[in-house]
């Protein structure tokens, strides 16, 4: 192969995998067609429950309501965060999947008014999820 042909394979190359990775660097900041940013759902959505869940479990008289109520809402958020095209990789999904799980988990032991078992379960929340993705993608 002469050397021209063997430049342009690598041009080609190396500009395909630089728009892959723009491509997963666009998902992860927005979803595909949907306008809501990946920054304003953690400010408008998993920080306030991550807020009110800890606040919740934490009172002198647990409101079991708010923390079900929190507990569903990041239970759906692990699958907003893997709709419209926004998944950029393999951490991400795996994040987005505990965060299902195991805000289904706070909601069974919620639901059962279980205060060591949910404080426990949210704990597991943000050891799964948060501590996993965010060193990822949140960046330092």
């Amino acid at each position: 192969m002469n050397r021209s042909k063997w430049l342009g394979i690598v041009t080609v190359a190396c500009m395909a995998a630089w728009f892959v990775a723009g491509e997963a660097r666009a998902q992860k900041t927005k979803g595909k067609t949907r306008p809501l940013t990946t920054k304003q759902m953690m400010k408008g959505w998993t920080g306030p429950a991550n807020t009110e869940l800890k606040k919740a479990l934490e009172a002198e008289s647990v409101d079991w309501d708010a923390v079900k109520l929190q507990a569903a809402l990041l239970n759906e958020q692990g699958y907003v965060l893997m709709d419209d095209g926004r998944c950029p990789d393999e951490i991400w999904a795996k994040s987005s999947k505990a965060l299902q799980t195991t805000a289904a988990v706070l909601l069974e032991k919620a639901e059962a008014k279980d205060l060591e078992g949910s404080k426990a379960a949210h704990a597991n929340l943000i050891a799964q999820t948060c501590r996993v993705c965010h060193p990822v993608h949140k960046g330092k």
